[in-house]
Formats: structure tokens, C-alpha cells, sequence
């Protein structure tokens, strides 16, 4: 089934081309279907690629989903024309009245920043605060999830010395968890930050529950035990060279980047990286998208609330 878009989204193009089903506006509007509603904040400044790999993941479900994307009205991105987010963006005060079964809230390239420090902090903290009765399950990515963490928790972020870039592995701890049906054991993910939160401090909150961990990368994923609110630091929607650019135009900026880890054919950049964690990706945004949006949402978006237990 597919992902329904605004009409002439860039990603179109691109996931037409890797045979993925995309519903425009005007088909959708054809078809008497309950579609669920999915919010993305997309705070990252690679805006159409973060499109995207969100979509890619996304769509590779039975359910018919409509994204809505939102960007922040206290910061205007620098990265990207101000006619694609004209276009295609909406923001706070455009949606806040409406509800959602699902929201996303992206990671930011924000490292070492203090969270009160960040221009749109004060706009994200409403939108978190308004998630909690608006919004029937928000998935939090990499700094979003921190930022979520600090939010809701009071669990602050710890900086590290140098950045983690890799593919590192990562053991599920509830393998009974409909997250993890279809997975391994084990699993590989690309992380791309140069903060992490300790298990220690995760484990001192009743509310939180810890999902995925890894020996060299920390905490991976965790939720809370209602199942409103999920966190991941890990990045299973990258594609296959979003490190090497990462790394390569880190290079070009002087600044002296290790190659990631686990990554090029022997620790080669000249040389094509080997995907390991598409699956895992794919099984991770499905079973969100079916097991904690589609499955407990009410029918009646209208009647998402801050209570029910999922």
C-alpha cells in the first residue's frame, strides 16, 4: 500500500524509481479509506534527503499513511529553498488545532550545544508539550531524542570527547516486543553524534523502558511503558553513503574526522560502504508505524487524548 505526499514532492521522483508505492493528493482523494496521519518535524538541515529515507521506511506497509511535514517558525533553515518549504512545510501554529495518529521529531546537528541554547527551544518544548494530547505515538530521533529525554524526564544529555560515526551493533533486550518481530538478536545501525544518556539514568525513571543497547554505542532505543513515546538514537533509515558524506564534507571543513567505524571495505574511503542495517531499518519503521500507530490509534483521530493506555 502507499505513502500518500503532497503532489510534486522531490522524493517522488526517487521512490518511484525504487518501485515504491506513491500516492499523490489527487488519488487519495478518490479512495473512501481511513489514512493515518503522521507528522514530521524535520529539524535537520538536509531537508529533501531526510524526506526521503523517512518516506522510504515509511511506505513499506499495508496502510495508507499521510505525512505532513513541519519545520520551525523561531528558525529559518539555511540549507534549503525557501520555495520548497513554502511549498511543502507547514508549522505550529498551522497545525496545532488538528490531531495525529503518529509524529516524528528529527535529530539536529546540534552537538555540544546546551538545549536552552538552541533558537527554537522554547517553540520545541510547546510542540513536545502538545504532542502529549495531540499526538497518539511520537517516534524522537538522535538529538530529538535527547531533546525529548530532557523535556519530559529531566534526563540531560552527556557530551562525548569525539564523535561516534559507524555501524555498530546493538542487542534487543525485549525480543518479545512487537518493535522487534522479525528482527535478529542482533542488529546493525548506522549513529552519527557526539552525545549519549546513561543507562544508569534511564533505569532511575518507572516511566521509561529500555529496548535496544549497544556495548560500544550506549543506549539505542527505549519507550515509554504506555507506549506514547518512543526514543532511538540510531539512524536505521541512513542510506548506504550518508556517513561518507558526513565524513567527507566533515574532511573538507578541516576538521580532522575519524573514518567511521565499521563502515568502508577495510577502513578504506575510497572504497563503496557495505549496507548491514536496511532490514533492521525497514522491520523498525514498520512495526512502529503497525503495532503502535495503526493498531491502538483511535479510529476518530479527534479522540486522541493524553489517557489512554496503548
Amino acid at each position: 500500500m502507499p505513502i500518500k505526499i503532497r503532489d510534486s514532492l522531490p522524493a517522488q521522483k526517487t521512490l518511484e524509481s525504487e518501485n515504491i508505492f506513491v500516492m499523490t493528493e489527487y488519488r487519495a482523494m478518490h479512495q473512501d479509506i481511513r489514512p493515518l496521519h503522521v507528522l514530521v518535524l524535520n529539524l535537520m538541515p538536509t531537508k529533501i534527503e531526510t524526506e526521503t529515507q523517512l518516506l522510504r521506511k515509511l511506505s513499506n506497509t499495508p496502510l495508507q499513511v499521510e505525512v505532513e511535514f513541519m519545520q520551525t517558525a523561531s528558525y529559518q533553515p539555511r540549507h534549503v529553498e525557501s520555495n520548497h518549504l513554502e511549498t511543502f512545510y507547514t508549522i505550529f501554529d498551522e497545525v496545532k488545532e488538528k490531531k495525529f495518529d503518529g509524529m516524528i521529531i528529527t535529530g539536529a546537528p546540534l552537538d555540544y550545544t546546551r538545549f536552552e541554547d538552541v533558537n527554537y527551544w522554547e517553540e520545541l518544548c510547546e510542540i513536545m508539550e502538545w504532542s502529549k494530547t495531540h499526538v497518539h505515538c511520537t517516534l524522537h530521533m538522535c538529538w530529538g531524542t535527547y531533546a525529548g529525554l530532557y523535556y519530559h524526564y529531566g534526563i540531560n544529555k552527556v557530551d562525548l570527547d569525539k564523535k561516534l560515526s559507524g555501524i555498530y551493533k546493538h542487542c534487543v533486550l525485549k525480543k518479545s516486543s512487537p518493535l522487534f518481530r522479525g528482527f535478529d538478536d542482533f542488529f546493525y545501525a548506522p549513529q552519527s553524534r557526539a552525545m549519549t544518556v546513561l543507562k544508569e539514568d534511564i533505569e532511575k525513571v518507572p516511566e521509561l523502558e529500555l529496548l535496544a543497547i549497544s556495548d560500544e554505542a550506549g543506549v539505542t532505543m527505549l519507550k515509554t511503558k504506555d507506549s506514547r513515546q518512543f526514543f532511538m538514537t540510531c539512524h536505521p533509515e541512513y542510506d548506504a553513503d550518508t556517513l561518507a558524506k558526513e565524513y567527507f564534507r566533515d574532511l573538507e571543513k578541516g576538521m580532522e574526522p575519524e573514518i567511521p567505524i565499521n563502515y568502508f571495505p577495510d577502513n578504506d574511503p575510497a572504497k563503496k560502504p557495505v549496507v548491514r542495517w536496511r532490514s533492521a531499518g525497514q522491520l523498525f519503521y514498520s512495526n512502529w508505524l503497525n503495532y503502535y500507530v495503526y493498531q491502538s490509534t483511535p479510529y476518530d483521530v479527534g479522540r486522541i487524548n493524553g489517557k489512554e493506555k496503548i
